[in-house]
């Protein structure tokens, strides 16, 4: 029997280290190759780490929202064969014909022994792994113990509505798979009959880690450091509505759907371009106000794992369909966890959703370090006076905030204005000049 240590590899991009957000193992169980093993996120990028080799975890080294500096050992297993021991130090695994290790690393060799002093340790590498034993079928999880799930199948249970807690799992250390839903979905949810009523006094304590750490850190600066003020403003979408209506009917097989969001991008770009200081960043330590002629807008995002804001770039040089085609991009890539860290940064004004969900009015909180976001709420069919008569309209409103130190209440409400007359008159949008 030998010993194997993993290693937080290079996540890519530069980063020093990352942030240990789920594990999908513990000590005593068998895994194979390629079983995820853990979790970590650096910025809002979370990355799966496999097992590149059969074994047992015998040690594992952090807990949930544990900061680890890349290439510090996270795992170890105990493997058949000679297996593969790693030195903690330095971040990369040693390579076949790498110089001999000096004294002060020999040294620091056997803490990793201390846990299990019986295992052998040795330096050859890419050794013949045997399969480890009862790998296979489901062992009960314990009360209250979390099932194991990639992000992918708890995506895919959670649109199904469905709890992991009653899916029995038939991977390494009984981790569901997409079989296992399958299995599940064929049976049906057979629901235990309900229990009388009892009161709950149970109290569960959830760690911030992660993506929602995260996001409260960048909301609490958000609001300690910009003054914000609100504008609401009614829009009449009617025309809009039949617009798009009529465009998405005679749109191409490879052209998206529009949604009302590329519309209010380009008003968005043909607002600033009259009021460029509201596309900004504002660096309040060195008192500079940075204006960018590009025009990269954030779209707010909700995800499995929290709030991200996913960027289009450029939004000045792209057309409608271009705009909703890079939407859905972004969208898809941010849902799945797979956006990357050029994907999810370096916006100059964010747009934000809730109108689906079906509110009117809402205060939202601006990107910092930007001065401005503008929220979309939800479109509803109301009477309008027309000056003669109560007609049917449809109205939408938009709820903006801005950063007040950097942005007066007039240039705020000439900025919405002009988006709401592009918006009523939706062929100034394609207007150019």
């Amino acid at each position: 029997m030998g010993e194997y240590v993993i290693k937080l590899p290079d996540v890519g991009e530069g980063v020093a280290e990352a942030e240990l957000v789920e594990w999908n193992v513990k000590i005593g169980d068998l895994v194979r190759e390629d079983t995820v093993l853990a979790a970590v996120m650096t910025d809002k990028a979370t990355v799966e780490i496999p097992s590149p080799v059969d074994g047992e975890i015998i040690w594992l080294g952090g807990e949930i929202g544990q900061v680890l500096a890349i290439g510090s050992p996270l795992v170890r297993l105990k493997v058949e064969g000679e297996g593969h021991a790693i030195e903690p130090e330095p971040a990369k695994p040693a390579k076949a014909g790498a110089p001999e290790p000096t004294a002060e690393k020999k040294a620091e060799a056997p803490k990793l022994q201390e846990e299990k002093p019986k295992s052998k340790p040795v330096t050859v590498t890419d050794a013949p792994l045997a399969a480890p034993r009862a790998l296979g079928g489901s062992a009960p999880r314990g009360e209250g113990e979390k099932p194991l799930a990639s992000p992918a199948v708890r995506l895919r249970a959670r649109e199904a509505g469905v709890d992991l807690r009653q899916v029995s799992g038939t991977g390494p250390a009984g981790r569901i798979t997409h079989e296992d839903l399958e299995a599940f979905f064929a049976r049906g949810s057979q629901k235990p009959g309900l229990a009388a009523l009892a009161p709950d006094n149970s109290v569960k304590e959830i760690k911030v880690v992660g993506l929602r750490r995260k996001i409260a850190e960048k909301m609490a600066i958000a609001k300690s450091h910009i003054p914000h003020i609100t504008y609401v403003e009614e829009i009449d979408v009617t025309s809009l509505e039949e617009l798009r209506a009529t465009l998405n009917a005679k749109k191409r097989a490879d052209q998206p759907k529009l949604t009302i969001l590329p519309f209010l991008m380009r008003a968005v770009v043909k607002a600033i371009a009259d009021q460029p200081h509201l596309n900004a960043l504002y660096d309040d330590d060195a008192n500079v106000i940075h204006q960018h002629g590009g025009v990269h807008i954030g779209i707010a995002a909700q995800t499995p794992n929290g709030l991200v804001v996913p960027v289009v770039k450029h939004a000045e040089a792209r057309t409608l369909w271009d705009c909703a085609t890079e939407v859905n991009l972004l969208a898809d890539a941010a849902k799945t966890g797979s956006a990357t860290r050029e994907q999810l940064s370096g916006s100059t004004i964010t747009i934000t959703s809730l109108g689906s969900m079906g509110g009117v009015v809402t205060t939202p909180v601006i990107n910092y370090p930007e001065v401005a976001i503008i929220g979309v709420n939800k479109i509803m069919t109301r009477p309008v006076w027309d000056g003669t008569n109560f007609i049917p309209r449809k109205m939408m409103n938009l709820s903006s905030s801005f950063d007040h130190r950097v942005i007066d209440g007039w240039d705020a409400a000439v900025f919405i204005q002009r988006i709401k007359t592009l918006l009523e008159t939706p062929a100034l949008i394609f207007v150019e000049g």
